[in-house]
């Protein structure tokens, strides 16, 4: 890997011992590291380093993994997956709803965590347009639905004319269904699919994802007209 395609990878824990590990394992694997062990310094390196990736452990001191989840997600798009030795279904929730695009309890294996490091660089590398094969191998190159627009080669998301934010992951589920309207997916498909490896986690990530994007794309997040649940199987995109 050249120096100029290297990604950088922010890794925050308080243990030391854990950081260590994983900085070893990540430049082994050709990838630039930087370190936090506290979260306000996590949240100062996110913001003046801009990594490709942040490893974010939600116990921390100063300030929590959650908080500082919420805290970069503001201003940057970068992918974070979640590191914690609790295994609640609440922190889990709880953090994909502040925006994480991943998590991952501890123990884990280095093995697994490249290979989700890996994915979450791959679907950022082609929410950026960096992948250009991914754009055109798109089936449909926009979708209008009522008040929404989504245009899959520029990466665009309109409702009722204004751009909406979404998170990488959450344009991968709605690209997804929109390459298909109409047509029901399930949650498992979408896991396999849009998390783009053997995901280990609660299938309930994707009913976040999608209450997630529902927020930001429905007047009536009740009685969604755009992204519909097809109780007991999965979502659509209502066609035209």
């Amino acid at each position: 890997m050249e120096k100029k395609d290297k990604r950088t990878i922010l890794v925050v824990d308080d243990e030391k011992p854990i950081v260590e590990i994983l900085v070893y394992n990540l430049q082994k694997e050709g990838y630039d590291t930087l370190e936090a062990n506290d979260g306000e310094t996590a949240v100062q390196l996110a913001l003046e380093k801009k990594p490709d990736l942040i490893l974010l452990d939600i116990m921390l001191p100063k300030i929590d993994g959650l908080t500082v989840c919420k805290k970069i997600r503001h201003t940057l798009n970068v992918p974070i997956i979640m590191l914690s030795a609790k295994d609640e279904e609440i922190d889990k929730i709880l953090g994909l709803e502040l925006g994480a695009d991943d998590y991952i309890t501890k123990p884990f294996s280095i093995r697994e965590l490249i290979a989700r490091v890996k994915a979450n660089l791959r679907k950022s590398d082609i929410s950026s347009g960096q992948n250009e094969n991914s754009n055109k191998s798109s089936a449909v190159s926009k979708v209008e639905v009522g008040d929404l627009s989504l245009d899959l080669e520029k990466y665009e998301v309109k409702v009722r004319g204004e751009v909406i934010d979404l998170t990488i992951r959450e344009f991968e589920v709605l690209k997804y269904l929109a390459n298909q309207p109409g047509q029901v997916v399930t949650r498992e498909t979408l896991l396999e699919k849009v998390w783009g490896y053997e995901y280990y986690g609660d299938i309930r990530t994707v009913d976040v994802t999608v209450r997630r994007i529902r927020e930001k794309i429905e007047k009536d997040t009740s009685s969604p007209k755009i992204l519909i649940t097809k109780r007991g199987v999965g979502y659509y995109i209502a066609s035209k």
